[in-house]
């Protein structure tokens, strides 16, 4: 059989599949990996297979498998049906043989750090919130911890950098989030680990924006911002890529999903707290303060967007970060 190369992992029904295991399938036939889950990009022969949420960047749609140019098969995992709690449990178990966790001490990294038990990475400039909360965290959890703690002219360093990468260059909060997602995995690069499991789509799926506790129509809402997470994961392995990881998301393994999406959106928002149905779960693993805590936004907690708009003012913008970064974007083209 020709070589056959995977990026990233595939499982089925709860099981990783080793290589020999993924050879023995194909020798039966593409169909057979239909309904595997997992977060990859599989090639052999002239196909390509990737994953149902296309996690791991590819040349092919998520969720398709194509031979010699043209699509053949869908990616259609169908694991037994389990509880949210079951699932996340899973989600994180098939994830944690490797790595390390993003973590801002936050409800949804808290939880994945709480089951997976892999050394977590916090980013936040010296006192910034997510710097003292997640050191806090960490103690309550008794987590192996690193605080990356950014200078100014490494931030403007790694703005250079994410803007040459990343789709959406000039949007300030993209790029914000983007930078500090940047030194999470330069960290994780310099210490040997090529997965960063992260809580990317814990707030989609479960009402963790504010803006939500005024929704109208929050089904309608959910909806919208959980079909915007492709843009969102393609930022981010963009940066990731750029230093050699990968995210892992255990929010967005299939069961996870599943389980989510059959509890009514009314759930999720109740009584002016959001995540509800994910702190009931978070209850069983990590201490109940941080199961119930409210965090400020990655870009805000860590202090990062702060040194941006204080970069922007430096090179002469002083009310716009945006005209900042599209001299920046601007620059790199010209190169």
């Amino acid at each position: 059989m020709p070589t056959m190369n995977l990026k990233g992992w595939i499982e089925q029904d709860g099981m990783r599949l080793s290589p020999a295991d993924l050879e023995r399938m194909l020798k039966e036939g593409p169909e057979t990996i239909t309904r595997c889950g997992g977060e990859f990009l599989l090639t052999w022969d002239d196909c390509i297979a990737r994953d149902a949420f296309g996690i791991i960047p590819g040349p092919v749609p998520p969720g398709t498998i194509s031979c010699n140019g043209r699509e053949i098969l869908r990616i259609n995992p169908d694991p037994a049906p389990c509880t949210l709690e079951e699932a996340i449990v899973t989600a994180v178990s098939l994830r944690s043989d490797e790595g390390v966790v993003a973590f801002s001490g936050g409800l949804d990294s808290a939880l994945i750090a709480g089951l997976a038990r892999l050394p977590c990475v916090t980013v936040g400039v010296e006192g910034s919130h997510d710097a003292t909360w997640a050191a806090k965290a960490a103690r309550m959890m008794d987590l192996d911890l690193e605080i990356v703690t950014p200078r100014e002219n490494e931030v403007a360093e790694a703005l250079d950098r994410v803007v040459r990468v990343i789709p959406e260059p000039t949007n300030p909060l993209e790029v914000s989030i983007a930078t500090t997602l940047y030194f999470a995995a330069e960290w994780a690069a310099e210490h040997g680990h090529t997965r960063i499991l992260s809580g990317q789509g814990a707030d989609e799926l479960f009402g963790g924006y504010a803006r939500y506790l005024s929704s109208l129509d929050l089904a309608r809402d959910l909806d919208r911002d959980f079909a915007d997470l492709g843009r969102q994961r393609r930022r981010d392995q963009a940066v990731a890529t750029l230093l050699g990881t990968n995210l892992s998301l255990p929010y967005l393994d299939v069961r996870v999903v599943r389980a989510a999406r059959a509890i009514p959106a009314e759930e999720m928002v109740r009584g002016g707290v959001r995540k509800h149905p994910l702190r009931v779960v978070a209850e069983h693993h990590i201490p109940t303060e941080m199961a119930w805590a409210e965090k400020k936004a990655m870009q805000y907690g860590s202090g990062i967007w702060k040194v941006i708009q204080r970069l922007a003012r430096r090179n002469g913008y002083k009310k716009s970060v945006q005209g900042y970064l599209t001299e920046i974007s601007r620059a790199e083209h010209d190169h």
